[in-house]
Parts: C-alpha cells; sequence; structure tokens
C-alpha cells in the first residue's frame, strides 16, 4: 500500500513538473547582446584596461558561464561617439557606455549622475547612488523613455585642464574658447567661456590648431596619452569642475527586463566591481604621469588663484539653483543630491581632515 501511495504522489508530482520548465528554461538562455561607446578604440579606461566597459564584457561572459556575450564596439566602429543614446533607445542595441552629462540636452537631470561642479567626491557619490536615493531617481527619470543605468565606472578628481595662456584673475575666461561638457561648462559660459563638447578623441587637434583655446579631459594619465601637454603648458587643477566622474552604463529597458534574475545580478555585480576598479586603477596610474608631465614635458602646474575659484564656486550656486527651480525633475534630483552631500561633508570633513594636513 505504501508503495502504491507513493507511486501515486510520484505520478502526481511528474505530471504537475512541466509547470516549473519554462522558468528553468528560461534561466538557462543565452543572450547575444551589442554595446556601443562613446569613447574611441583603445582609450584606457573608457574602453580597455582594468574596470573599463571591455573588461565588464568579459566579467559578465565569465560570470555568466558564458550565457550573456556582450559585443562591444568602440566610437566609430557601430555609431558616431555620441549616438549611444538614441541607439539603446531604439533597440538598435543593448548598451551604450558613456556619460550621463552628455544627455544634458534630452534630460538635464542626468548631469548629476555624471559629476556636479563643487560637489561629491568618489565616496560620496557612490554613497549617495547606492544607499542615498541617487539610483532610485536615475531609475525614476529613464524608465519613462525605456531606458536604464548603472553605474560602471568613475575617474575620480578630474583636474581643471590645459590653458594656452595662464588664468590669474576672472577676467581671463571671458571669450576663452574651451572644451568643457557637463554644468561646468554652463558655470563658464556665465564667466563669457566660449563653450565647446567635443568627443575626446578631437581634443587635441582643436587645441594645437588654435580651434579652442583651452580643455578640460581627465586627468595626468589620460590627458598625457592624448598629447595635450604637446597642445597648452598651463595645467591647472582645483577639481571643482568634475570632483568625480561616474561612467554610465546604459541599458534598454525591455532587454533588461528580458534577462532572467540571475543574469541581472550578474550585471549589476559586474558593473559595480568595475566602478570600483578603474577608480583605483585611475589612482595608480596618475601619480606617475604628473610627476613626468612636470619634470620631463615642461607642463608648469598651478592650481587656480583663490579669488577665481571663488569666483567660479558663487556663479556655480547660482547656475545649479535656476536650473533647477525651472525644471521639476532637476529640482528633485538636485535637492536630494545637495541633501544628502551637506550630511557627507560632516563626516567627511571630520574623518579625513587631519590626513590631508598632515
Amino acid at each position: 500500500m505504501l508503495r502504491r501511495k507513493f507511486l501515486t504522489t510520484a505520478a502526481v508530482a511528474g505530471a504537475a513538473a512541466p509547470l516549473a520548465a519554462p522558468s528553468v528554461a528560461r534561466a538557462q538562455d543565452s543572450f547575444n547582446w551589442r554595446m556601443t561607446n562613446a569613447y574611441g578604440p583603445g582609450s584606457p579606461f573608457y574602453v580597455e584596461g582594468p574596470g573599463s566597459p571591455t573588461d565588464f564584457c568579459d566579467k559578465v561572459a565569465a560570470m555568466s558561464g558564458g550565457r550573456l556575450q556582450i559585443q562591444h564596439f568602440a566610437a566609430g566602429e557601430l555609431i558616431p561617439a555620441l549616438e549611444g543614446f538614441d541607439a539603446v533607445r531604439g533597440g538598435a542595441v543593448q548598451m551604450n557606455a558613456a556619460n550621463a552629462y552628455f544627455w544634458a540636452g534630452r534630460i538635464p537631470a542626468a548631469q548629476y549622475f555624471t559629476t556636479v561642479p563643487f560637489g561629491m567626491n568618489f565616496q560620496g557619490m557612490n554613497a549617495w547612488l547606492y544607499h542615498g536615493g541617487g539610483m532610485e531617481l536615475w531609475d525614476e527619470l529613464y524608465a519613462p523613455l525605456g531606458l536604464k543605468a548603472l553605474p560602471m565606472g568613475n575617474t575620480g578628481v578630474q583636474m581643471t585642464g590645459w590653458f594656452r595662456e595662464p588664468i590669474e584673475s576672472v577676467a581671463d575666461f571671458q571669450d576663452l574658447k574651451m572644451r568643457i561638457p557637463g554644468l561646468a561648462g554652463k558655470v563658464y559660459a556665465e564667466l563669457g567661456v566660449d563653450v565647446r563638447l567635443l568627443p575626446g578623441g578631437e581634443i587635441f587637434p582643436a587645441l594645437e590648431r588654435g580651434v579652442i583655446d583651452a580643455a578640460e579631459f581627465v586627468g595626468p594619465y589620460q590627458d598625457r596619452r592624448l598629447g595635450l601637454q604637446n597642445a597648452a603648458s598651463y595645467y591647472y587643477t582645483t577639481g571643482w569642475a568634475e570632483p568625480s566622474n561616474t561612467t554610465e552604463l546604459l541599458i534598454g529597458l525591455e532587454a533588461w527586463n528580458s534577462l532572467p534574475a540571475d543574469l541581472q545580478a550578474i550585471v549589476t555585480a559586474a558593473a559595480t566591481a568595475c566602478n570600483l576598479e578603474s577608480h583605483a586603477w585611475s589612482e595608480a596610474v596618475n601619480g606617475e604621469a604628473m610627476t613626468d608631465l612636470v619634470e620631463n614635458q615642461g607642463v608648469i602646474a598651478n592650481v587656480l588663484p583663490p579669488e577665481v575659484v571663488a569666483e567660479l564656486k558663487s556663479v556655480t550656486e547660482t547656475v545649479l539653483a535656476d536650473a533647477a527651480a525651472a525644471d521639476p525633475d532637476l529640482q528633485r534630483v538636485h535637492d536630494s543630491y545637495m541633501g544628502f552631500m551637506a550630511e557627507h561633508k560632516t563626516w567627511a570633513a571630520l574623518s579625513e581632515k587631519v590626513l590631508f594636513e598632515l
């Protein structure tokens, strides 16, 4: 009797088993995606190397056992540099690597997910994104457009930039032609700068030929690779314009929702790993590059004059407040970012002040 009961129970269970099969089968589905990039072939950090988009693709393939394969295309290999937003939104590709401030004309609030002048450093930015409501706001802004984003890299603090002539006062910004993206460009514009948005690969020839008078890119290692030291001699810092800089992994929401939960988790984990590793790599290589530029290549490195920094800060506060007041979505992101930064600064000033004074 026990045997008959067991066989009957097993038969019922067996009859029910096919109901679970679709979820099991879906978990074993494989996906072949494409990722475009705003930066050119061979670019360290932005295309290749530790924590780069191609490293991300390799990580996802390894972690998924090959179930999610992502083919990467640098700028110009499939589409032009700054057309990734439309390519993902239109479904031509599933992913794009860039910086959210490139889409400022479409989503002004997106700029806050790259960097904010006089804003938070790498630690603060990640704290806000992962645990301060930043990611939730990013999702809310992008979902109506059929998009999702994840942080996938961070350069850390960036240099103010390269100038063909020294900056000694605010008046030196008047009529200066400068390559500078994002919110910092709006600040410079208020001071009379003719702001230009150029892809990375176009900066050196424009600066060398005098099409622009100044340019901001990243930091010593990346800037040296572009040869910017051969087009301008004055290299300024404070990090005011980009105290950190987040790389955006843009994903089509329909494609994202087609992934089973385990592959979504793998994509998220790989992006987080690249976010951390890319910053560590940047910190590791910038020291040697800065020393080389100053000691061997004749670069004149300086901090912007205090009165210039003070004016930049004052104008930044006005520009940010005015822009937020004109856009409800931007206001929400601005309030979240600034509120979190105020609390984070209280901690950072106490915890790190002594370290930087030693």
